[in-house]
């Protein structure tokens, strides 16, 4: 399941972002990439360690748990802390695969990539290129979102982004290990709860039909749930 999900962060939020990294410490992408993806990766990324990227990790975190979408659709158990990346003229991202296991900075806890995703600052109008190309099935998708909005995609994609030639895209990038390892039960619960949220709007909460729908959302989540 690919999802865009938008209005993750307010324009005010993207602009006090977009100020802050005008001045950020960039430096090359290639530290956080695994051997393959070094290969293919040219862009530039904020040191970890930062304060700008600290700061501006924690309130994309905070955005992330007030997103319904998000939590219904990602089900998260972990997220790594949201990186920032940027690419100008000529840089740009073969085609990879993401690393199955992170280490989380902080607690050097390991953390399963269930899901990637992408969270764009930049204007789509002010850069050219620059799309993120996911492959499904026998064809690819390609995704350039206003500014605010991300895209949640499975970890086991190839993916890419196009080269940038006009402009700079920057955007904040992290990985979830959800509750539900499985792609294909994630999407059934997500189906489910999507369900769940339209009749309880039509039926109110007190439908017994509704009742009993909910009771097996918790009872499948209870069943398939990492320990």
């Amino acid at each position: 399941m690919i999802l865009e999900i938008e209005g993750v962060l307010t324009q005010d939020a993207v602009t006090g972002f977009m100020d802050r990294l005008a001045t950020a410490p960039w430096v090359d992408g290639k530290v956080t990439a695994g051997y393959q993806s070094a290969l293919a990766k040219n862009n530039l990324q904020l040191p970890e360690d930062c304060s700008e990227a600290i700061e501006l990790a924690r309130v994309v975190t905070e955005a992330l748990a007030r997103n319904l979408q998000f939590q219904s659709a990602a089900l998260p158990h972990s997220i790594f802390p949201p990186l920032f990346n940027r690419y100008a003229m000529s840089h740009a991202f073969g085609v990879h695969i993401d690393n199955a296991i992170r280490i989380h900075p902080a607690s050097g806890a390991r953390l399963r990539t269930d899901l990637s995703c992408t969270l764009f600052l930049s204007d789509p109008g002010s850069y050219d290129g620059g799309e993120l190309i996911i492959e499904e099935g026998s064809g690819e998708r390609r995704i350039k979102l206003a500014a605010g909005s991300m895209v949640l995609y499975p970890s086991t994609t190839l993916h890419s982004v196009t080269p940038v030639t006009r402009g700079a895209r920057i955007a904040s990038f992290f990985w979830v290990q959800s509750l539900i390892a499985d792609q294909g039960r994630r999407s059934i619960l997500f189906d489910i709860d999507i369900a769940i949220q339209s009749l309880r709007q039509r039926l109110g909460d007190n439908d017994p039909a509704l009742i009993a729908l909910t009771g097996s959302y918790h009872n499948l989540l209870r069943q398939w749930s990492i320990p």
